[in-house]
C-alpha cells in the first residue's frame, strides 16, 4: 500500500515535469525565432532557444521552496535527456555521446551565468550581447539580439505574475513571441 502511494507521487511529478518541459519546448520552438530573428534553424540553435527558455523557467522558480525545486530539477534532468536523445537522433554514436553531453552542459551552464548576470544588472546591452556571443557567434553584427533581449526581459516579467502554486501544478505560461515583440517597448 505504501509503495503504491509513492508510485502515484512519482506519476503525478512526472506528468507536471512533463507539462511544463513541454510548454519550454514549444515557447523554444515559436518559429518567430527562426524567420524573423535570424536564430539559426539547426540543431545548436535549437538548443540555444531551448537552453534560454530553461533557463528563465529555472531562474523563475529559484529559492521558491522545495516543492519547485525538485521540480526545477527534473526540468533540466528532461532537457538533458532530450539533448541525449537529439544526438543519438543526429546519429552521434555512443562513445561520442558523453564527450558532447559534458560540452553541452559547460555551455548551459555558461548561458546561465551569462544570462542570469545581466539580467540582476538589469542590463539589456549586456543581455544582448550575450545572447548574439551565444545563439550567433558566426554573425558579429546580428540584429536579432536586441528584440530576443527585449523578448527575454517580457518573459521574465511574465513568469512573475504566474504563482507559484500554479507552476507546482504544471501550468506554465510564455508569451507569443511575435505579438510580444511587435507591441512597442518601454
Amino acid at each position: 500500500m505504501i509503495l503504491s502511494l509513492f508510485s502515484r507521487k512519482a506519476k503525478a511529478n512526472e506528468a507536471i515535469t512533463i507539462a511544463i518541459y513541454e510548454t519550454i519546448v514549444a515557447a523554444a520552438r515559436q518559429p518567430y525565432f527562426y524567420s524573423d530573428l535570424d536564430v539559426p534553424d539547426s540543431p545548436l540553435g535549437r538548443y540555444e532557444m531551448l537552453s534560454l527558455h530553461v533557463f528563465l523557467f529555472i531562474r523563475r522558480i529559484k529559492g521558491r521552496g522545495d516543492a519547485l525545486k525538485s521540480i526545477g530539477q527534473e526540468v533540466i534532468d528532461e532537457f538533458f535527456r532530450d539533448v541525449d536523445h537529439s544526438l543519438r537522433e543526429l546519429g552521434i554514436g555512443d562513445s561520442g555521446v558523453p564527450k558532447r553531453m559534458k560540452k553541452l552542459a559547460r555551455m548551459f551552464y555558461g548561458r546561465i551565468e551569462s544570462y542570469d548576470k545581466a539580467l540582476e544588472n538589469d542590463d539589456k546591452t549586456e543581455l544582448a550581447i550575450a545572447l548574439a556571443r551565444n545563439i550567433r557567434p558566426d554573425n558579429a553584427g546580428w540584429t536579432g539580439s536586441t528584440a530576443l533581449a527585449n523578448y527575454v526581459e517580457q518573459v521574465v516579467l511574465l513568469l512573475e505574475t504566474q504563482p507559484d502554486d500554479v507552476l507546482a501544478s504544471g501550468k506554465l505560461v510564455f508569451p507569443d513571441a511575435a505579438a510580444t515583440l511587435s507591441e512597442p517597448q518601454a
